[in-house]
């Protein structure tokens, strides 16, 4: 059972970054596609990222494109996040999830992190 867990989060102030990380257990997390998504209060959760777990592609969400890096930490079974030139508008919970297909992370079968606070605040 694979088992995902989130650290990173805090607090930070516009235009700094901050770097989370995704570990997993169980199994390794190269045979998933693995992404993150966050949810603002009163927001529905949507999708940031994501990278495949065969061919590394990464997707990014408009609003991210640029300030968002996500890669994979080799040897290390974790997937990061940088986020640069935070804005306010980052503040959210933000959950690492993975998923067997690509396309289908998000949906039925991901797993879930228990995810970790960002808070972008001046």
């Amino acid at each position: 059972q694979l088992q995902l867990v989130e650290s990173g989060g805090g607090l930070v102030q516009p235009g700094g970054s901050l770097r989370l990380s995704c570990a997993g257990s169980g199994n390794s997390l190269d045979y998933y596609a693995i992404g993150w998504f966050r949810q603002a209060p009163g927001k529905e959760r949507e999708g940031v990222s994501c990278i495949g777990g065969s061919d590394g592609s990464t997707f990014y969400a408009d609003s991210v494109k640029g300030r968002f890096t996500i890669s994979r930490e080799n040897g290390k079974n974790t997937v990061t996040l940088q986020i640069d030139n935070l804005k306010t508008e980052d503040t959210a919970t933000y959950y690492c999830a993975a998923h067997r297909n690509y396309y289908t992370l998000g949906s039925a079968g991901t797993y879930w992190g228990q995810g970790t606070q960002l808070t972008v605040s001046s």
